[in-house]
Order: C-alpha cells, then sequence, then structure tokens
C-alpha cells in the first residue's frame, strides 16, 4: 500500500475541504475503514501516509488509490460488488444498473440484485477508497455532503 503499510491503528486528520474529519482504521497493512467523523476517536494519529495522499485527493490532486489494500469484511455477495466499485476510473460515474451489470454473477434486471448492489453501497465501509462516490443514483457508506464533495472533486 505505502511506506505506513506495516502500521496499524486508528488515524484522523482534519481535511477543511470536507469540512470534517478523515479517519482510517488500518490493520495488518490493510484499510479496514474510512469513515467522516466531525470529531475523531481520541486515540487517533494523524501522521499517516495515506492521509496525506487524501488530503491531496480532496484539494484536487487526481488519485484513484487502486494500490491501496482495502479489507472488505462483507459477505461474498456484496464484497463482489464493492470489488467492482474499486474497478470504475477516476472521473467516471455508473448507474446503479450499469454496476449491476458490471458485477460478476449478477442481473441487472433482477430487482434483487439491484437491491444488493444498493445495500452493498450502503454498508461501505470505506467510502473514497471503495468510491461509491461514482455511483450516480446509489446509496454511499459516506454521509451525503462528503458524497458531492467528492464527486465535484473528480467533475461528475
Amino acid at each position: 500500500m505505502t511506506s505506513d503499510s506495516g502500521v496499524a491503528g486508528i488515524f484522523a486528520r482534519e481535511m477543511p475541504a470536507l469540512d470534517r474529519y478523515v479517519q482510517l482504521g488500518v490493520a495488518q497493512g490493510r484499510v479496514i475503514s474510512v469513515s467522516f467523523p466531525e470529531v475523531p476517536e481520541d486515540d487517533a494519529e494523524d501522521a499517516h501516509e495515506l492521509l496525506d495522499r487524501i488530503e491531496a485527493y480532496v484539494e484536487g490532486v487526481e488519485d484513484g488509490f487502486d494500490d491501496v489494500t482495502v479489507a472488505l469484511t462483507l459477505p461474498t455477495d456484496r464484497r463482489g460488488v464493492l470489488e467492482t466499485v474499486r474497478e470504475i476510473p477516476y472521473g467516471t460515474s455508473v448507474g446503479v444498473e450499469e454496476l449491476t451489470r458490471m458485477t460478476p454473477g449478477l442481473d441487472a434486471d433482477d430487482a434483487d440484485d439491484r437491491r444488493l448492489v444498493r445495500e452493498a453501497l450502503a454498508e461501505n465501509p470505506a467510502p473514497l477508497l471503495v468510491p461509491d462516490h461514482r455511483v450516480r443514483n446509489g446509496p454511499s457508506g459516506a454521509p451525503p455532503d462528503v458524497e458531492q464533495t467528492l464527486r465535484r472533486v473528480e467533475g461528475l
């Protein structure tokens, strides 16, 4: 992932462009969570290379975060949806139907599969790194104001 890849813990930094903090949970060199609290955890540290990259990203530096390892601890079908979301390139958006079609084993014409996609997006444990803001008409694991800022950053 980065030179901080062996570090574990909670890391948070205030991001004025988002008007809140970005908080990372990291274990065994993998990001396990991304959240956007107004106040970070008391024991959160602010020094992490990934936070440097996220700060540059929200200020307009293009970064797809493709090299960041995200531990998706969700049921297999939902994990498959979020793995497909990670493949949507920076600056590109798709709709829920298209995402359903793109996800192996799902059928965009099946209402249950579209519902599964929406549920996976809503439960996304690492928004921004799993860029659900690139899905136009789906829910996000990020707060609505953060989602809109991320869409604006990427020109969506």
